[in-house]
């Protein structure tokens, strides 16, 4: 047995934290260091790290977690009160894009500008154009004092369920492209797997509360433990039984247990495996695929349009259904750019049309870099639409951007907590 998986694993690790840090610095996500690291170490860089089969399999462990954190971080109560904005700027903001990805993919293929093997790649490309990642334009909101903003908590809202949009459309695309079955087995079978979800999710949401109600109340790693049990069970019947991506049973375990009592405390013990092995190792894999010697002319200017339609798509599907909302101009044109970044969320759609043969590995270096480049542009382009504007809307009650805030103070109350606990243990060794 070889041990060289310990060392790849260690330089893995190393290289995304310090990239991390250092993209950080310029105010974009650790998620673009990560890739960076792949790209350099990988067979585009100093060769230093190729797949293997080990970090495959690490890698779709990291974005099974990573979408079953996803789904508990989602408030199913704050879908149903995101109203007629949130839903119109999702919707449209998921429909332009994927028609405007097909049809850019479709016309640089006829003008062999890329080699696309059918319309269902072109299809793929729509498909990956309609993520939203909003952790940059929250980081920028947050600076500029405009998160608490109606245009702030309606992009909140939107992206939430830009979300499930998003992951139904990947659901419909893969499970066409898992065979050649008939378009109606295709569909019967997704009938079927959100009946299973809904069935095995009632039947998990009872056992949980149950659960609870014999600990009084308290929490344990024991539903810690049957909760990530729940997420590999359901990855692996969504994938088995129904043809649908296993980050969709992820997501829908994610959501069953964003509904216990105890949603919070279960997610907050799944954050250290994601950022502590799996999570960087998923996105670092990414950039150890990329292939950067295949760039012809044809794709250079495919990633450039790519890139291009990436931000038109937002501006006018998001600004549209904000428009149509009651928003001005000005408002409408904020919030069609707060969509703008895809972050990790179309990586993670990108690498399932990868591992299923839909995407070609030619086409992930366009995909990454319409994704390094929304990130750059999403805070430049929020400071020129915001640029100048004095007078802002505040949001309403159940102010979306009071989820984000939580996050960092809980992050704070636990450091103050370790903080005291070593005073005291200090304090007492010093009295003995």
């Amino acid at each position: 047995m070889s041990y060289h998986f310990l060392m790849d694993l260690a330089l893995i690790l190393l290289s995304t934290k310090l990239l991390g840090l250092i993209t950080q610095r310029f105010q974009m996500p650790q998620v673009v260091g990560a890739l960076l690291a792949g790209l350099v170490l990988g067979p585009a860089g100093f060769n230093l790290l190729t797949e293997t089969e080990f970090l495959s399999q690490l890698s779709e462990l990291g974005v099974i977690v990573l979408m079953f954190s996803a789904g508990m971080g989602t408030d199913i109560q704050e879908l149903k009160n995101s109203g007629k904005a949130g839903f119109l700027v999702a919707l449209l903001g998921v429909l332009v894009p994927l028609l405007m990805g097909t049809g850019l993919a479709w016309v640089c293929n006829q003008l062999q500008l890329i080699k696309s093997t059918s319309f269902l790649e072109d299809l793929f490309i729509g498909t990956i154009l309609t993520a939203t990642s909003v952790s940059i334009t929250v980081e920028t909101l947050k600076e500029m004092g405009k998160l608490d903003t109606q245009v702030g908590n309606t992009i909140l809202a939107a992206a939430l369920i830009d979300d499930v949009l998003g992951l139904i459309a990947l659901t419909l695309v893969s499970s066409v492209a898992g065979g050649s079955e008939s378009i109606w087995l295709v569909l019967g079978k997704i009938a079927g797997f959100f009946l299973f979800a809904a069935t095995a999710g009632y039947a998990a949401y009872r056992l949980f509360s149950w659960m609870l109600e014999r600990q009084h109340g308290w929490a344990s790693h024991r539903n810690t433990v049957l909760a990530f049990v729940l997420c590999l069970v359901m990855a692996y019947c969504a994938e088995e039984f129904f043809g649908v991506a296993d980050i969709t049973g992820a997501y829908a375990a994610g959501l069953v247990i964003a509904c216990t009592p105890k949603a919070a405390y279960i997610q907050s013990k799944y954050n250290p495996l994601g950022y502590l092995l799996l999570t960087p190792i998923f996105f670092a894999s990414i950039g150890i695929n990329v292939q950067l010697t295949s760039m012809s002319r044809g794709l250079v200017l495919f990633s450039l349009l790519l890139l291009a339609a990436s931000v038109v798509s937002k501006l006018l599907g998001c600004g549209l259904g904000a428009k149509l909302c009651g928003f001005t101009v000005p408002e409408s044109i904020q919030v069609g750019v707060g969509m703008v970044c895809r972050g990790e969320v179309a990586l993670i759609v990108a690498n399932r049309g990868l591992s299923m043969g839909i995407l070609s590995e030619d086409l992930m270096t366009p995909v990454i870099i319409t994704v390094v480049g929304g990130t750059i542009l999403t805070p430049i382009l929020l400071k020129l639409a915001f640029h100048g504007q004095k007078d802002t809307r505040l949001a309403v009650s159940g102010n979306l951007s009071d989820r984000y805030e939580k996050t960092e103070q809980l992050d704070i109350v636990a450091q103050q907590l370790l903080d005291a606990d070593q005073s005291m243990m200090q304090g007492k060794s010093e009295k003995d």
